[in-house]
């Protein structure tokens, strides 16, 4: 079967949108699946429905990469997003044909061409996905290395590249997973400025001319299917052989963080694609953690216990999916400072997206670290509804009391790779900070009240000693009890 290009595309048959030629408007940094199920979607969808007529550059931020796949396919790939919407199943096919080629500037005369494209006055927008340890200032990331070490001392040779040109600055959009990622990025490229002795000139060219837009990214990208046998089967009906298919859920948001007039700039909002440029990308943010991490956090811990492995399956039990949807609707979301229909939009999404035929999200592995995490992303709702209401939210003290009993369920011992619990005849591994791990071993002999008196009143696990909140400690104990003798299933019922 003959390997994807243009022609081999049109001999295929295939009837969507397809632009061979236009101008390289964006540099990449980050070649793998979710950027080219993501961005380089949006970039896609705008050449179609908006006009913006501009390539995407895909540079290979680490020596290892695909640049050859994606030069040998002409830059262009399938893409499938799947998922659920309002309960229908949903599986949209689009070949994308945003991504020009691919640079490797750890082969010979890579980095050259990363630098000549720095100087195009085609070029608009730098995109990144580098990981989370990505940015990073690194003092050995020098000036005259073919290419720097680091992404943001690379990118600190391409704006001067651009800077020496006399060409105006560029939007940045850093789609790594940290807090403040924009300026973060930007703060890395300042000492490099500085480490370098690069001109004052420079530095405030960097700091006036460009936008480094701090930016929060959200769609689920299983990337490659990994049956052979279905790869074989879509290759088949397709009629050409794909090495670079790639996959992403249907739900998929952008949110970028930068001034007044940006919005207009970037091609997105004609286009109609869900990618929204606001002052201030932390409300969106706390919605994300909140509601999306928030509910898995809220659930997943007592869901299991009442028998559930994966999160579709949990969408499809009355009391679980309600227990979610009272948690979300009546006290997670009355806490949240934005419109409130926006609230509502995102939460009915989580269901679908939860729902999701073709991905099945283990119960066990999203229990990953679950102290950290009910503290980031439920203590916080927690807090602010009993600060509001003057009462308990009763999901949220029941899924204290569901995290409480997952962690101390049958213990039966602790080993390197874990606590090792038990649910009815099934052994589990729970996998956490070790402090953690040995706490509930030291306490698994306790009886309800002095467990709970226990973790409540354990600071490293929570900042501060929770039983000093009205009612709290009696009503963890009840919800703890009731969860060990009628089953987290039935308790999860009593407080919806």
């Amino acid at each position: 079967m003959a390997l994807l290009n243009y022609k081999v595309l049109a001999e295929s048959g295939y009837k969507g949108y397809v632009l061979k030629d236009a101008p390289e408007k964006v540099m990449q940094f980050g070649e793998g699946n979710f950027l080219r199920a993501f961005v380089d979607y949006f970039f896609d969808v705008a050449n179609e429905k908006a006009g913006f007529n501009g390539k995407v550059v895909l540079v290979q931020p680490i020596a290892s990469g695909l640049t050859k796949m994606i030069n040998d396919q002409e830059g262009l790939y399938t893409l499938y997003l799947r998922g659920s919407e309002k309960g229908e199943k949903i599986d949209l096919k689009r070949v994308i044909s945003s991504c020009s080629r691919g640079l490797n500037p750890y082969d010979a005369g890579g980095w050259d061409e990363v630098l000549k494209l720095a100087r195009s006055k085609d070029l608009e927008f730098v995109v990144s996905n580098t990981t989370e340890a990505g940015i990073v200032y690194d003092e050995g990331s020098t000036f005259d290395q073919t290419p720097p070490n680091s992404f943001p001392a690379k990118l600190t040779r391409v704006l001067y590249e651009r800077f020496k040109a006399g060409l105006d600055g560029l939007a940045i959009l850093s789609c790594e997973l940290i807090d403040n990622n924009g300026k973060e990025l930007l703060a890395c490229v300042n000492k490099h400025i500085d480490a370098w002795k690069l001109e004052p000139a420079f530095k405030e060219w960097v700091n006036s001319k460009n936008i480094f837009c701090s930016t929060l990214v959200d769609r689920i990208g299983p990337g490659r299917i990994r049956d052979p046998k279905e790869l074989e089967a879509l290759n088949k009906a397709n009629g050409y052989e794909d090495n670079l298919l790639d996959v992403g859920e249907v739900f998929g948001v952008w949110i970028i963080e930068g001034p007044a007039g940006l919005e207009d700039k970037l091609p997105f909002k004609k286009a109609g694609v869900p990618v929204h440029v606001v002052p201030d990308v932390t409300p969106y943010k706390k919605r994300k953690v909140r509601i999306l991490n928030g509910a898995h956090t809220g659930f997943v811990p007592g869901a299991y216990l009442a028998g559930f492995d994966i999160v579709r399956d949990c969408m499809h039990d009355e009391v679980i999916k309600g227990f979610m949807n009272k948690m979300l609707y009546d006290e997670i979301i009355p806490t949240l400072p934005l419109d409130k229909k926006d609230l509502n939009d995102f939460a009915a999404a989580v269901s679908d997206r939860f729902n999701n035929p073709f991905v099945n999200q283990e119960l066990m592995s999203i229990s990953l670290n679950s102290t950290s995490k009910w503290r980031a992303r439920n203590m916080p709702s927690f807090l602010e509804y009993v600060e509001e209401k003057k009462a308990l939210p009763p999901c949220l003290t029941m899924s204290l009391a569901a995290y409480i009993a997952f962690y101390s369920s049958n213990v039966k011992e602790l080993n390197d790779k874990g606590l090792v619990c038990s649910r009815g005849t099934n052994d589990y591994t729970i996998s956490d900070d070790r402090w953690a791990l040995e706490f509930y071993f030291a306490h698994k002999d306790d009886t309800p009240e002095a467990l709970v008196h226990a973790v409540l009143t354990n600071q490293e696990m929570w900042g501060q000693d929770l039983t000093k909140i009205a009612g709290l400690e009696a009503q963890v104990v009840a919800d703890l009890k009731k969860i060990r003798t009628d089953g987290a299933k039935a308790a999860f019922k009593s407080v919806i």
